[in-house]
């Protein structure tokens, strides 16, 4: 097993324990919503401050229900990561091009390089 398989797995194996972990230690029991967001997490502590705070906006949209909110902002989270992937996956994709294009050779026959062709050098005219 390569170096990188077994990096990839072990990350793999903790992201699963940061998942399950929660659940399985019955973190959050005591509460109403166990795992609620940080915005009805900071919402909770306000009212109970000052219970006659007045928020400055009000939302545009306000889901039905809290699974769609959670939904949404999940799809929110997988576009974001899909962008972000493809962005990194372009930039590579391009610097492994040039790379290839610039250090591209043509094997003599006893395998050694016998020319180096560069992207300069294959676009001027022989």
């Amino acid at each position: 097993m390569s170096r990188n398989t077994k990096i990839n797995g072990l990350l793999l194996l903790l992201v699963v324990a940061l998942a399950v972990l929660p659940l399985a230690l019955g973190l959050g029991d005591h509460k109403k919503e166990p795992f609620t967001g940080a915005d009805a997490e900071a919402e909770t502590a306000i009212t109970e401050i000052k219970p006659d705070y007045e928020p400055w906006f009000s939302p545009l949209y306000e889901p039905p229900s809290g699974e769609i909110e959670s939904a949404l902002f999940a799809l929110q989270a997988a576009l974001g990561a899909g962008v972000l992937a493809y962005y990194f996956g372009l930039r590579r994709g391009r610097r492994q091009g040039e790379l290839r294009a610039l250090t591209r050779t043509e094997d003599g026959p006893d395998g050694t390089p016998s020319e180096v062709v560069t992207a300069r050098s294959a676009s001027e005219p022989a």
